[in-house]
């Protein structure tokens, strides 16, 4: 983890969040550094979701603030940027990875024309340049290079979730989001595309904000964990001795429900 930095790369502060009389989100507040992986944890209703969505400028939360630190600018409230400040910093300093790729993709279009998506909408237009990218990166997250011109609807679901990556990395963002990305993966696709991430985030010095409803992709990915019930963060602390020492009731059935004792 690369927290050398004296400012807090993501900040939520006091999140609040309701469905009509359903609280979804009660004062969540936790700092992000640069280079540390934070796990968000819960059982489905937990909010873990509704915090991602908030966090990532999706949606905007009813009380609190969600802070980054903008280039020369410091810690701005994302919500009190204009609509194409937002835009902009979604498609350059953060990728978002969605638990479905075909949410995250353009499934009819090529797999190279969805690498460079993002670099055209930022003015790249040299065809030459936007392929040798494509294929560099389809290189990348382990995706032969022959399938450039390949749509995705024709790729395997681990082919697409390594895809969508390599469509959120191209930009070299600071922040990840990443939403359940192993969900509904067989077994053997999930450790190789969580050892592409684990190699990823380490080499590129990502930041990423990870939900998952899997501890064991918890402890393999993040260097510190929350975990989230009826909307609260009920506890928080590096990985490895949240899921060995918990503290808090929730906690300790999560991990009992699903560890060996």
């Amino acid at each position: 983890m690369a927290a050398d930095s004296a400012t807090p790369l993501l900040c939520a502060r006091a999140l609040r969040r309701l469905y009509g009389r359903i609280v979804a989100l009660e004062e969540v507040s936790f700092e992000l550094w640069p280079g540390e992986i934070l796990a968000i944890v819960g059982e489905s209703g937990s909010g873990k979701s509704t915090l991602l969505h908030v966090l990532a400028g999706q949606l905007e939360p009813d009380e609190g603030e969600v802070l980054f630190d903008l280039p020369g600018r410091g810690l701005q409230d994302i919500y009190r940027l204009c609509e194409g400040e937002r835009r902009t910093l979604a498609r350059t300093d953060w990728g978002f990875v969605h638990q479905h790729a075909v949410d995250g993709l353009r499934m009819h279009v090529s797999a190279g024309a969805n690498v460079v998506e993002r670099q055209m909408a930022l003015g790249e237009r040299h065809y030459g340049r936007l392929r040798r990218l494509a294929l560099d990166w389809l290189q990348h997250v382990e995706l032969d290079p022959a399938r450039i011109d390949d749509a995705p609807v024709i790729f395997s679901g681990g082919m697409r979730q390594r895809l969508q990556i390599a469509r959120n990395l191209v930009t070299l963002p600071r922040l990840v989001f990443l939403d359940e990305p192993t969900s509904g993966l067989d077994v053997s696709v999930q450790a190789r595309l969580l050892d592409l991430l684990r190699r990823l985030t380490r080499e590129l010095g990502l930041a990423v904000v990870l939900v998952t409803h899997d501890l064991a992709v918890a402890r393999l990915l993040a260097h510190r964990t929350m975990v989230m019930q009826l909307g609260r963060v009920v506890e928080s602390g590096l990985t490895d001795q949240l899921l060995d020492d918990p503290v808090h009731p929730y906690t300790q059935l999560l991990v009992s429900s699903v560890l060996p004792p």
